[in-house]
């Protein structure tokens, strides 16, 4: 009987070592799923403008910017697609319009926002020209984030919702749900709520910041509505002049007011990232949150010594930088785009 008693216990320990073994294996495995790669700007060239990313059903994050030439020989890309597992090592998909693009209005496909959504993948996108009088907003959607997107047709034009260039869409549903899309370009930035299904307005529209700014992005944290705007030339080599400032509400309707009070409506906003020593013209900002709730701001910025494509655009490579909330406001070291290794998200 003491026998059996001794290879019982005997057994029990065995279980135990192997459950603590087992548990051991799950936590470096968390750990290491969860620990930071590094990184140096840029994390993805020679160009991607304009980026919107979103983390999938997949657990890639996938980034889509707007149609350009990277000057390989390809051709335009009709809304470039990207994806990565850890927002620094990438590698290019597709484009989102692989068939049949847009065809309601002659124009580019810019500044595109990506949102999940009613279970599908909806990309707004902007259809423009340089000098075009009538830019407006579209949308498309798909299945999946890698598309193909199908296009449901424009949202509105510049004419019809009453605002001149009319373009870079926001798409966001506030806290109770409600649909609301965001846009502008230094006519003005303005919000109007969205049907059910996305594709249409409803109400009138409001309007939340002044001519100033264009590319707005808007997050909810711990109750407040914080606004980001890009100012600025956004395509003039090194010579370009675009920075991102910030204003804070309690509504998403605001008003937005920067650190000092001032309403966004008639100021400029508290700047949190412009031009350093090597890179100029950082803006048209998305944000996305990883795994240890550190939010990075995702933007393009401009190579001081490499500004410019073959083919004379401007040469925009996607850059990556974590935010630093301080008493209530978001920060971004230095107030510039980061140039040397540093550690990186946690996705």
């Amino acid at each position: 009987m003491k026998k059996e008693r001794n290879n019982s216990r005997t057994v029990m320990w065995i279980v135990v070592a192997i459950l603590l073994v087992g548990i051991l294996i799950s936590l470096i495995f968390l750990f290491q799923s969860q620990s930071s790669a590094k990184y140096k700007n840029p994390v993805f060239d020679p160009v991607f403008a304009d980026p919107s990313v979103i983390q999938a059903k997949d657990g890639y994050i996938y980034a889509y910017g707007t149609e350009d030439d990277w000057g390989d020989g390809k051709g335009l890309r009709k809304i470039p697609i990207i994806r990565s597992k850890d927002l620094v090592d990438w590698e290019y998909v597709s484009d989102a319009f692989t068939d049949q693009p847009p065809t309601w209005k002659d124009g580019f496909l810019w500044a595109p926002h990506i949102a999940y959504f009613n279970n599908q993948y909806y990309l707004y996108y902007s259809m423009s020209l340089w000098g075009d009088p009538d830019p407006g907003i579209g949308v498309a959607i798909s299945d999946k984030p890698e598309g193909p997107f199908t296009d449901q047709g424009p949202i509105f034009t510049s004419e019809e919702i009453g605002v001149n260039n009319s373009i870079d869409p926001y798409f966001m549903t506030d806290t109770d749900g409600t649909p609301y899309m965001v846009w502008g370009s230094f006519h003005g930035i303005y919000g109007i709520e969205l049907t059910k299904d996305g594709l249409q307005t409803v109400g009138e529209k409001f309007q939340i910041a002044g001519n100033a700014f264009e590319a707005p992005w808007i997050i909810e944290r711990d109750g407040d509505y914080y606004f980001f705007g890009s100012l600025g030339s956004c395509c003039e080599g090194e010579l370009s002049t675009y920075r991102v400032s910030v204003g804070k509400a309690d509504s998403i309707k605001g008003p937005y007011l920067d650190q000092d009070g001032n309403d966004l409506l008639y100021s400029e906003g508290t700047l949190i990232l412009s031009e350093s020593d090597t890179f100029a013209g950082p803006g048209h900002n998305a944000i996305i949150k990883d795994k240890k709730g550190t939010d990075w701001l995702v933007y393009h910025a401009i190579d001081k010594e490499d500004g410019w494509l073959s083919n004379g655009a401007t040469k925009r490579p996607m850059m990556i930088d974590p935010i630093i909330w301080k008493d209530g406001w978001p920060m971004i070291k230095n107030d510039s785009p980061s140039d040397v290794e540093r550690k990186g998200p946690a996705f």
